[in-house]
């Protein structure tokens, strides 16, 4: 590693930088720069040309997507590493697609890893470099044969060795990348592998190549092949397994494929990368497993917490002074909060590992209505809205769902739109029949939600808006999602930014009971 080859670092907290920048140096790497500005580096940029950039995702001024594709626009072949939490692996999985960054590495990372992967990311620089430096030495070769065809022989010799030169470095990558590599044509027949996607199926590169692509992999009913392939795009793919063929063991991967240029016509074929991860897999379960016991043992210490402040407040204990039941009532609605939160979490993961079987009865739809409004109606009256109930379009109708879940994304819609109305609010909660499907919304004249800001809002702990409408987890419109969908719906919402917002939830196929009255 020479000082020649710099690194960028950008991140909003000084203390990542820093970091990093030790890091590095200890490994030997000292021509490192570093920002935490995004702006600043972005004009850094302007004058001098890294060999890897990396940068964080989440930054005021513009996130890492952003800036990455201003420096993509820069320096196309300079590798580009964003830095992500787990929460934003989607996002950062969609860069490498649209933009084309060199990687993602989640937070925290492993130190040994980083080095590793930045050494990677270096030497991938060069070498583009080096290959487009051969291919500009290749044009001018072409015109010097024009000129000087005595020298012909010598001069294609000399070329020709140094393309043997590149192809050398290439199929070194090739034959020693972690990752599987395998070229399959148009109908799916394997053509080649290299040593990596042998040891993954267990088949040689001879006997794979009498297979087709499709018998090698176990994906969701989702996936099709065929369809796949007409599109001729790059592809990213998820939940999918290679069968390997010695223990018929099922190894989770993600694969990303591209078609391959004949250089003559569009396409002749296909080139997958399939990375394993079940490592990964394993550390998402230990790491899911771990938040279940943690939440569901929490919740023990903050019930009995909140049985002994009751009974300070309900004078079992004996008289309190008014400040005293003030502090205690503090506490107790301080813990209540906390396991509220606690059982959000354990529902969500609930939901997210599937253990959670949805308890469907019969019930009738408005009496539920009616006694969701009933909770929540001082508290909208407190905030000095009131609460409009227009369910007679489902008067007398019975409905098969889980009544306490169904109970949770009404309660949530209503708390939303009290939370988010201003004084002198209107709120609406409004059903409607088609066949035996149901809808039900919650309408406000609040604050409204942007157009922008819609599509983050049934994402895990996102809050919705660019303008922080609350304080609180992110949790409740994601979980009413999952509770929707899994009674075969969905959830959507309409808004105008400061005009107000109307939730929609749609169940499908569950009324069983139509009584006029």
């Amino acid at each position: 590693m020479t000082k020649s080859n710099k690194i960028l670092i950008l991140d909003d907290e000084a203390i990542v930088t820093t970091t990093l920048k030790t890091v590095l140096m200890v490994e030997g790497m000292d021509n490192v720069v570093v920002f935490n500005s995004p702006k600043d580096a972005l004009e850094y940029l302007k004058l001098d040309r890294p060999s890897v950039i990396i940068s964080d995702f989440i930054m005021p001024q513009l996130n890492g997507i952003e800036f990455l594709s201003e420096a993509k626009k820069m320096y196309p072949d300079v590798s580009m590493i964003l830095l992500t939490g787990y929460a934003d692996k989607e996002n950062a999985i969609k860069a490498i697609n649209e933009v084309g960054l060199y990687k993602y590495i989640e937070k925290p990372w492993d130190n040994q890893d980083l080095v590793i992967n930045i050494k990677n990311a270096i030497e991938r620089t060069n070498l583009v470099s080096e290959l487009k430096d051969k291919v500009v030495q290749l044009e001018i070769a072409n015109n010097k044969l024009e000129k000087y065809s005595s020298s012909l022989e010598e001069m294609v010799a000399q070329k020709t060795s140094d393309l043997l030169c590149a192809n050398s470095k290439l199929n070194a990558i090739i034959n020693n990348c972690a990752d599987g590599i395998i070229i399959f044509s148009e109908d799916g027949t394997i053509l080649d592998v290299n040593p990596a996607c042998e040891n993954m199926v267990g088949l040689s590169k001879q006997l794979l190549s009498e297979k087709n692509i499709k018998s090698i992999l176990l994906a969701n009913s989702d996936f099709n092949l065929e369809n796949l392939l007409k599109t001729r795009k790059e592809q990213f793919l998820r939940d999918v397994y290679v069968i390997n063929s010695i223990d018929d063991s099922k190894i989770p991967v993600e694969i990303s494929i591209a078609g391959l240029s004949n250089g003559v016509e569009n396409q002749s074929g296909f080139v997958g990368v399939i990375r394993d991860i079940t490592a990964q897999k394993e550390m998402e379960r230990l790491r899911d497993d771990f938040i279940a016991t943690l939440t569901h043992d929490l919740r023990t210490p903050l019930l009995a917490a909140i049985q002994t402040l009751s009974f300070f407040l309900d004078g079992s204990i004996g008289e309190l002074q008014d400040k005293q039941k003030m502090l205690l009532d503090t506490m107790k609605k301080s813990n209540q909060d906390m396991l509220g939160l606690v059982n959000a979490l354990l529902e969500v993961y609930k939901y997210e590992s599937g253990k959670l079987q949805l308890v469907k009865t019969h019930f009738v739809l408005n009496d539920l209505l009616t006694q969701c409004v009933e909770e929540v109606d001082l508290f909208a009256k407190s905030r000095g809205s009131e609460i409009f109930i227009d369910i007679d379009s489902t008067q007398g109708v019975e409905i098969i769902a889980d009544k306490n879940e169904l109970r949770r994304v009404v309660m949530n819609f209503l708390g939303n739109a009290i939370n988010y109305t201003h004084e002198n609010g209107r709120i609406e909660l409004k059903t409607l029949l088609q066949n035996n499907d149901l809808i039900f919304s919650v309408k406000d004249n609040g604050i409204g939600i942007s157009k922008t800001d819609i599509p983050k809002l049934f994402k895990r702990f996102s809050q919705g808006t660019e303008q922080k409408r609350s304080v609180s987890t992110g949790l409740g419109l994601y979980l009413s999602k999952q509770i929707v969908e899994a009674h075969g719906g969905k959830i959507w919402v309409e808004s105008d930014k400061g005009k107000g917002s109307e939730f929609f939830s749609l169940l499908l196929n569950v009324v069983c009971v139509k009584e006029k009255v």
